[in-house]
C-alpha cells in the first residue's frame, strides 16, 4: 500500500535533499568531482575548503566558523583526554544550542541521511509485503551505546563512531570518498529491511542517543487537541522516532508530546485526519490532570511565527523518565 505524502513531509524532503547538495556544492564549485575525485586539468583549481562552506556533518567551516556535532566532540576530548581548542569548542557547543533549543533529534528527522535510508527501506518493504516487529530494542538503549562510543573512545585512544558511521558511509562518501562506515549502513538496511522496523535510528544510533538527551529541552513540539482526537492511531502507525512517545498525549495526560526522542518529523501531524496534532513553540508544564487550563492554551497557541517574532519561547521543565 503506498502513502501519500503530507505537506511537511514534502516540506522535509525538500531539506533533506538540500542538506545532501549542500555539503557536495563546495567541491564541485572549486572545480573537484564527488567522491573524492579531481575533475581539473592540468591549471590551478581552488581549494574546495577555501569556500565559505566546507565540510560534513561530523565537521564543518561556515564563514570560518568551525561547527562539530556534538558525539563527535566528546570522542575526541575522550581519546585525547584533553579539552578541545577554543575555536573547537565554541562550534560544539554552536550546535548543542541549536538543536538544544529547536528539538535535539531533528537532525535526525530533517538532515541525517540515515534516515532517508531508513525511510526509502519503509517503503520497500510496504511494497514487497514484508512483516517486521515494530520494537526489539528499548529506545533508550541509543543513549548507553552513546556513553560506551565516549567509554570506548577514551579506552583506544581515537574517536570509535566516526570509523563506522552509517553517516560518514553517506555523507563523506559522497562527498571525499571516504566509505568507512559502509558495512554499518549495509547491515542498517538488512537489520530494516529483516529484522525491526528503524532498529538502528530508533535505539542503537549513538549520535540519536546524543540528540535524544538534548531533545528533552527543545521548543519545537506536537502539541494535541484532546477535543478534535479522535484515537484512529493513524499517527502511531507512521511514527519515526518510536510510537510510545505518543501514548501520554493521546491519552491525555499531556499536550505535547514531551518525549526527547520526538525527531520533529511531522508525519503524525501530517497523518493526523482531524488536524488533532500541530507543531508550536514552548513546552507548558503539565497540570495534576496533565492538561493545560483553558486559560494557559489560549495565551500558548499561538502560531509558530508569531511566537518567533515575539521572543516568546518557554523554559523547559524538569524532565521525567518519560520525556527522554
Amino acid at each position: 500500500m503506498t502513502r501519500s505524502m503530507g505537506k511537511i513531509t514534502v516540506v522535509r524532503r525538500v531539506v533533506q535533499g538540500c542538506m545532501l547538495v549542500l555539503f557536495c556544492l563546495p567541491p564541485l564549485l572549486a572545480g573537484w568531482g564527488l567522491a573524492g575525485l579531481f575533475a581539473g586539468g592540468d591549471g590551478e583549481v581552488a581549494t574546495p575548503a577555501a569556500g565559505v562552506f566546507f565540510g560534513s556533518l561530523s565537521s564543518s567551516s561556515v564563514a570560518g566558523v568551525p561547527l562539530f556535532d556534538p558525539l563527535g566532540a566528546l570522542e575526541v576530548m575522550a581519546a585525547s583526554r584533553g579539552l578541545l581548542a577554543a575555536s573547537a569548542l565554541t562550534g560544539a557547543l554552536l550546535v548543542v544550542v541549536v538543536y538544544g533549543l529547536v528539538r535535539g533529534r531533528a537532525f535526525c528527522g530533517w538532515v541525517c541521511p540515515v534516515n532517508l535510508v531508513g525511510e526509502g527501506v519503509d517503503a520497500a518493504r510496504r511494497r514487497l509485503g514484508i512483516e517486521v516487529p515494530e520494537r526489539t530494542v528499548p529506545r533508550r538503549a541509543k543513549i548507553g551505546m552513546a556513553v560506551a562510543v565516549v567509554l570506548l573512545s577514551a579506552l583506544v585512544g581515537f574517536p570509535v563512531f566516526e570509523l563506522i558511521s552509517p553517516i560518514g558511509a553517506v555523507n563523506k562518501g559522497l562527498v571525499f570518498g571516504g566509505f568507512a562506515g559502509a558495512g554499518t549502513l549495509l547491515a542498517i538496511v538488512i537489520a530494516e529491511l529483516l529484522v525491526s522496523r528503524r532498529l538502528w535510528c530508533r535505539a542503537l544510533c549513538p549520535l540519536g542517543g546524543t540528540f535524544q538527551v538534548l531533545g528533552r529541552a527543545g521548543q519545537v513540539n506536537v502539541a494535541i487537541d484532546h477535543d478534535a482526537c479522535i484515537h484512529c492511531d493513524k499517527c502511531t502507525h507512521v511514527c519515526l522516532a518510536d510510537p510510545e512517545i505518543l501514548a501520554p498525549a493521546l491519552a491525555g495526560e499531556d499536550t505535547i508530546v514531551r518525549a526527547g526522542d520526538c525527531m520533529a518529523c511531522g508525519a503524525c501531524v501530517d497523518a493526523c485526519p482531524t488536524s488533532a496534532l500541530r507543531f508550536r513553540f514552548g513546552r507548558p508544564r503539565r497540570s495534576q490532570k496533565g492538561t493545560e487550563s483553558g486559560s494557559a492554551r489560549s495565551r500558548k497557541d499561538v502560531d509558530v511565527a508569531v511566537t518567533v517574532a515575539a521572543g516568546g519561547i518557554g523554559s523547559p521543565d524538569v524532565p521525567s523518565r518519560e520525556e527522554m
